[in-house]
């Protein structure tokens, strides 16, 4: 199956949930709404797509507009050998979308350093909370709008009061 063909049997699966197709240094991107990330990605999991591994999650800050923020993931077909990149746009206003625990086991913990770095809520995780940095810490470091200068309340040492 070659990727225009790939892709197009992905669309005629997802339907409207596919936003837009884009190449990206030959491998295929799939632009997703937000609303239907977890049903697509679950679709894109089963055959005949076969998409077993979830290599990779991140986000992006675009610092500006109704679509801040973009969560990036990254696919792979262990039987076709295969990559796929998919991207969704959440709002500022409220980053959130529905979470991937469940659906691949490694979802928890990238799912929560995107939390940690962004502060981009996944919906239905059963342990969101900081994972690089500690509980206490204000913002999120890797936003933009993040004060480079802003200091962090201190942690208590071992021993002191």
């Amino acid at each position: 199956m070659g990727p225009e063909t790939l892709i197009g049997e992905i669309r005629a699966r997802l339907g409207p949930a596919v936003e837009g197709v884009a190449d990206s240094f030959g491998d295929p991107v799939l632009v997703l709404r937000a609303a239907d990330v977890r049903p697509a990605l679950a679709a894109l999991r089963e055959p005949p797509f076969d998409y077993a591994v979830l290599l990779d999650l991140t986000c992006v800050d675009y610092a500006a507009g109704e679509g801040r923020f973009e969560l990036v993931y990254h696919l792979y077909s262990l039987s076709r050998n295969v990559r796929l990149r998919l991207k969704a746009s959440v709002p500022a206003a409220d980053p959130a979308v529905g979470s991937l625990v469940g659906l691949w086991k490694n979802a928890e913990w990238l799912e929560r350093e995107v939390f940690d770095m962004f502060g981009v809520r996944f919906e239905g995780h059963p342990y969101l909370r900081r994972l690089l940095t500690y509980e206490g810490f204000e913002g999120h470091p890797l936003r933009k709008s993040y004060p480079w200068r802003l200091e962090q309340p201190r942690i208590p040492m071992k021993g002191e009061g």
